[in-house]
């Protein structure tokens, strides 16, 4: 299996515009139609935001894998954050610690092939999404 990495530190607002360029970038290069690099983006975009909002800084790393018969991307979001106390309740449609509609990570889990989270109160939050070209 091939992996070429790339990532995008997330300190503030900015970085967000700045990760969801570079995950419809990527997407683009790998391959994926243009409604997967919007989906891809959206995704990006949402993990991104939530690092922003909830844990201050972190990182979306980028794994672009190749297998025999299959090339996707990988998403990696990562944080040293408070963590999250009940992910079972922030991944039911529509509760919202912000305010918005609660799309949130339900969306993203919506948008990819893979979604896993990992996150430990006080030490932070893992979130691994991928995507494969069909």
């Amino acid at each position: 299996m091939t992996i070429t990495k790339s990532n995008v530190q997330i300190r503030k607002e900015w970085d967000i515009v700045g990760a969801r360029q570079m995950g419809r970038e990527l997407a683009k290069d790998v391959g994926f139609g243009t409604v997967d690099q919007a989906r891809i983006a959206t995704a990006v975009s949402e993990l991104a935001r939530n690092i922003y909002l909830y844990a201050e800084k972190g990182q979306i790393i980028y794994e672009i894998i190749e297998d025999i018969n299959k090339k996707g991307l990988k998403i990696i979001a990562t944080d040293d954050g408070p963590g999250i106390q009940d992910v079972s309740k922030i991944m039911e449609d529509g509760f919202s610690t912000s305010g918005g509609l609660g799309a949130g990570l339900p969306g993203v889990k919506r948008l990819m092939d893979y979604f896993d989270i990992d996150s430990v109160p006080g030490r932070g939050t893992n979130i691994i999404t991928v995507k494969w070209v069909r």
